[in-house]
């Protein structure tokens, strides 16, 4: 996923703000999902949500108003009610700005988690 990065974007040194990179992980989760033929939206409205569990993240370069950035994820491991997503994020000169993983755990309408659905699964992965 290619994102371009605003002023909005920025703190007052015009470095993009550190938890503006969570937002570009999820827009890059949801991309992904989006790319194998799942909507978030309709999977939810079915009764099969994704919530995260767990995300680490490592800052490796600044980026900087009027950069493109590359948002680089895929599915390193599934299991049970888990998703494991690896992410990294490069600037426009193909300079490490952020690697991260996040964990996400499957949950039903009562909030509670539940195994994730094979026919997502053998998809993703």
């Amino acid at each position: 996923m290619k994102k371009k990065i605003y002023y909005y974007d920025t703190d007052c040194g015009g470095v993009v703000y550190y938890a503006n990179y969570l937002n570009y992980l999820e827009e890059a989760r949801t991309e992904y999902f989006a790319s194998k033929g799942f909507s978030i939206k309709d999977l939810a409205e079915g009764g099969t949500m994704f919530v995260v569990a767990r995300l680490e993240i490592d800052y490796k370069f600044p980026a900087r108003y009027g950069d493109t950035l590359e948002v680089n994820t895929w599915v390193s491991r599934t299991g049970g009610a888990r998703i494991e997503f690896d992410a990294e994020i490069k600037n426009q000169n193909n300079q490490t700005i952020v690697k991260a993983k996040t964990i996400l755990v499957c949950i039903g309408k009562d909030f509670k988690p539940k195994l994730t659905p094979e026919e997502i699964k053998k998809v993703i992965a």
